[in-house]
């Protein structure tokens, strides 16, 4: 299996390995101009420059997108290793000055490589990083984990986990995540780290091509990520879990006011004038045809629509 090393600033681990609690992650630079790629969760490790020249934890890999800044803060929150937007905006600033980045030419967006599941390490546990790691390297480098450093720094990460893991009063929940991270990524793929609310809301928003599904409203600040089956529900963070909607329409949605059919049909009901002697708004997007994701595997799927139909439409 291959993964990722990573050089990871030292006051974004610090401040992240203060909450444990949290469990997804943004692994952000300042310049969107480079794409990250990798397999999704895979292991993607967290290397401190020297002097420490160690590894200080890892998570799982889950998407890379180009965003503005409030939008991944409203997404990810102190998961991006500051403890405002304030403060991350002037770190952003602070990078940017460093590396003489040419705003006028460049975007304004930051690439955001998006870590579910992360581990922290206490310095005492960090693990050395790869005797071939060259000191001049600055960006992610792919190794490969079941073959000699790459396979020793892993099974150390993994091993280190587990002593954590055993040690220390966790939840449940998160135990189950990281107390054996090589069955979450290797042949038996028993349990595998899933999408956290942050990094769904960016999937499907990325999924609609940014634009709302029913009236094709392109305006950010308006888009919401919409669980069709509500994640307190059980209903899980998945793409074919939502659709992108303008707020109002998921407001009228999670109320069942709408629907959506499992042909992809609005359904706006009558409940709506009923209730409030109005929908004008409204009742002409009754019967439109949703925008759907370009890919198939994206789209909502039938059964999640079904349970909406039935459980929450009020008719």
């Amino acid at each position: 299996m291959i993964g990722t090393i990573a050089i990871t600033d030292e006051g974004w681990y610090r401040f992240l390995a203060k909450r444990p609690e949290l469990t997804e992650v943004n692994f952000w630079t300042p310049s969107a101009r480079r794409t990250f790629r990798a397999e999704p969760f895979s292991p993607f490790l967290f290397k401190l420059r020297a002097p420490h020249s160690a590894i200080c934890g890892f998570a799982y890999f889950a998407q890379f997108s180009r965003l503005p800044d409030w939008f991944a803060w409203e997404c990810f929150g102190q998961g991006n290793g500051c403890a405002t937007l304030g403060e991350m905006r002037a770190r952003i600033a602070s990078i940017r000055e460093r590396i003489r980045y040419d705003e006028t030419t460049g975007s304004d967006e930051i690439g955001c490589i998006q870590l579910v599941s992360p581990t922290f390490f206490a310095p005492e546990a960090w693990v050395p990083q790869p005797t071939d790691w060259h000191p001049r390297i600055q960006t992610p480098m792919k190794y490969d984990l079941a073959i000699g450093e790459g396979r020793r720094v892993w099974e150390t990460c993994v091993a280190t986990t587990k002593v954590v893991a055993s040690e220390t009063a966790i939840s449940s929940s998160v135990s189950s995540l990281i107390v054996d991270p090589a069955a979450r990524y290797g042949e038996a793929r028993l349990v595998l780290p899933r999408l956290g609310q942050g990094t769904f809301r960016v999937a499907v928003t990325e999924a609609y091509g940014r634009a709302c599904a029913v009236t094709e409203e392109h305006s950010l600040p308006a888009l919401e990520a919409v669980h069709i089956s509500p994640f307190a529900e059980e209903g899980p963070h998945a793409i074919r879990n939502g659709m992108l909607l303008r707020a109002d329409f998921h407001r009228l949605f999670d109320a069942g006011y709408i629907t959506v059919t499992p042909d992809l049909h609005l359904e706006v009901g009558r409940r709506l004038k009923k209730d409030y002697e109005n929908g004008r708004s409204y009742y002409p997007y009754h019967g439109r045809k949703l925008r759907s994701p370009a890919m198939p595997t994206d789209r909502p799927d039938i059964g999640f629509l079904r349970w909406h139909n039935e459980h929450r439409f009020l008719g």
